[in-house]
């Protein structure tokens, strides 16, 4: 093949493979990079989506200081995400272990475990959160058949309202689950025949051995929950609307209100890029300390 003809078919692959990815680009671009720069010039910007965006500078992000919805959603938002990621993490990593065997119908019961995190973040199963723990709800009913009778329901009270919103969290932890799987399938089967024969038992065999090897898995799993439990919003939305008290007004429910029930849409792209710099800055935190507990395995 000549030079020219080699060239010629490149030009031909390239056109192929830019048609073929077309459809993603446009909508990446149309839905996503040209929203946010809008979204961050708004917010520098007077907008009540009414009106033609006015230039304030760095006024929407100096109000926040003094803005008591945005400290009480922050609060909220870190309660709720550093109590959730560690529960769903221990759970779907315990589960994970219990289902990393050879029986009978196993696929099945994984199958089972993992629907919670196809339909866990709709909202008919917000709604059905909101029956089970509300006034009337399965829970009360429950504590009455037993002979304790309480005038308040979980959601109506401002301590537990948020725990059953975490409840609805840790359930959804099948995506994790199947994480932690495939990574325990990885460990080699001589590691745990070599700790038996020297005697270690079930709970050193984990610490020294299932552990470190999946210690990759983990900080893939504590990025993507810790990413996902900043941005919860349909749980607060659907279940509590923020109450009672706001002990529920979790950061992005805020965000929302501030948009559209109030209009303030240029103090809203503001809030959404604080959120953007929390998690970049989470993350970028987690990155730099993965040296001292993330163990990979050299080749």
């Amino acid at each position: 093949m000549t030079k020219t003809a080699f060239q010629s078919k490149r030009s031909k692959d390239n056109a192929t493979g830019y048609i073929l990815i077309a459809p993603w680009l446009i909508g990446f671009f149309l839905m996503f990079l040209v929203p946010m720069v809008m979204s961050l010039y708004l917010s520098f910007t007077n907008y009540t989506m009414l009106n033609v965006p006015k230039w304030i500078g760095l006024k929407n992000y100096s109000r926040m200081l003094t803005d008591k919805d945005f400290w009480q959603s922050l609060k909220v938002t870190f309660s709720y995400t550093f109590i959730l990621v560690p529960l769903r993490l221990a759970f779907a990593l315990i589960v994970a272990m219990i289902l990393n065997t050879k029986h009978k119908g196993i696929g099945v019961y994984r199958a089972v475990y993992y629907i919670p995190s196809i339909i866990g973040g709709s909202i008919a199963v917000s709604i059905i959160w909101k029956e089970i723990f509300g006034n009337n709800g399965v829970l009360m009913s429950l504590l009455g058949a037993f002979g304790i009778h309480q005038k308040v329901s979980v959601l109506g009270n401002p301590h537990t309202a948020i725990w059953a919103i975490i409840s609805l969290g840790v359930w959804q932890f099948g995506s994790s689950m199947l994480i932690f799987l495939a990574a325990l399938k990885q460990i080699p089967a001589t590691y745990y025949e070599a700790a038996r024969i020297d005697g270690a038992g079930s709970f050193c065999i984990f610490r020294k051995i299932t552990l470190p090897m999946i210690t990759p898995v983990i900080f893939f799993n504590l990025v993507l929950q810790l990413i996902n439990g900043f941005k919860v919003f349909t749980e607060g939305y659907i279940i509590t609307d923020g109450g009672p008290m706001n002990s529920t007004l979790f950061y992005v429910l805020n965000l929302y209100r501030r948009a559209f029930t109030y209009f303030d849409m240029g103090y809203s792209c503001a809030l959404a890029w604080i959120l953007i710099l929390i998690m970049g800055i989470f993350t970028a935190v987690l990155f730099k300390t993965q040296d001292s507990w993330v163990y990979y395995e050299k080749k």
